[in-house]
């Protein structure tokens, strides 16, 4: 028999474990420890077991949760760049689409410098604005100033026909004069005075004008005064 074959047949190093627990059991009973029974070292080595499995359990577990978290991560990314695709696409003006010409058009449609219908369709829309803006213009009100004014005439005795006085004076006339109402107010001695109204355009009319006409009347006026001025403003159209 050959060496080879002599070691082959010795199992010693194969069962190695056994000689130790075998050895320290041995010390073990030598130094007085108690040795645990057989079926607590039963349970300790079904309690191992389930230890294990239950790890690889936890292992399998949290590969599991790995995937997902790496799944979601994946899903959340392709989100935000399509959000980031969407407000791109939002923010940038849209093209219009081009105009596709067809091939039996003629070369000569195509005008590079602009057409004169439309440069004279442009003025002529111009002019139309600038035309109705000064229409609107022209239609706002104007404040013209006007007055309110109260002229007391007396005549020249209680003979004088009032009638015939008022007459004169509603016969001067002028661009701007408008009369009013009248009414005769006792002075005294039998005499009434003539006391009317009217309303002028400050522009046009004066005090001294209807001072100077209203005079000329001497076989009827005696006296000429102002006995009351109201400066109003008024909005007119022109």
């Amino acid at each position: 028999m050959s060496d080879l074959q002599c070691l082959a047949q010795e199992n010693i190093w194969f069962d190695k474990s056994r000689y130790d627990e075998a050895e320290r059991r041995f010390y073990e009973g030598a130094n007085g420890i108690p040795q645990a029974p057989q079926s607590q070292n039963a349970s300790r080595s079904e309690d191992h077991g389930e230890l294990v499995s239950r790890m690889k359990s936890l292992e399998l577990d949290n590969k599991n949760l790995h995937k997902v978290v790496d799944d979601l991560k994946a899903m959340l990314s392709k989100l935000e760049s399509r959000m980031s695709e969407l407000e791109k696409s939002q923010g940038k003006p849209t093209r219009p689409a081009p105009v596709v010409k067809e091939e039996n058009e003629e070369d000569d449609d195509i005008d590079l410098f602009g057409s004169d219908e439309e440069d004279e369709e442009a003025e002529r829309i111009k002019a139309q604005r600038v035309q109705e803006y000064a229409a609107r213009k022209s239609a706002k009100p104007v404040l013209i100033a006007k007055s309110s004014i109260l002229l007391d005439v007396k005549p020249w005795d209680d003979e004088t026909d009032m009638a015939k006085l008022e007459e004169c004076v509603r016969s001067v006339q002028a661009d701007g004069l408008l009369w009013g109402a009248s009414k005769l107010v006792p002075v005294g001695y039998g005499i009434k005075k003539l006391q009317i109204n009217c309303v002028v355009e400050d522009d046009k009319v004066g005090t001294d004008m209807l001072e100077e006409e209203i005079t000329k009347f001497e076989d009827f006026v005696s006296i000429l005064a102002l006995a009351g001025l109201l400066i109003t403003m008024w909005a007119e159209l022109l």
